[in-house]
């Protein structure tokens, strides 16, 4: 639960940072924040998808 967390955590910077950037006058920093952010928020919600399923049980394509 706390990898989804901390990925709508680093979603929310992200879409923060990129609105600042399209709205600065062209200050890179706030478009490499974003771009780091959303690298995260992918990192992150794999992490958390990923520990959702169980190891030991066995996945069946008809289901």
């Amino acid at each position: 639960m706390l990898y989804a967390l901390l990925a709508l955590v680093a979603a929310v910077a992200a879409a923060f940072s990129f609105y600042q950037y399209t709205s600065s006058n062209d200050n890179k920093l706030y478009l490499v924040i974003a771009l780091v952010c959303a690298l995260a928020t992918v990192g992150l919600g794999g992490m958390f998808l990923a520990g959702r399923m169980a190891k030991k049980e066995e996945i069946h394509i008809t289901e």
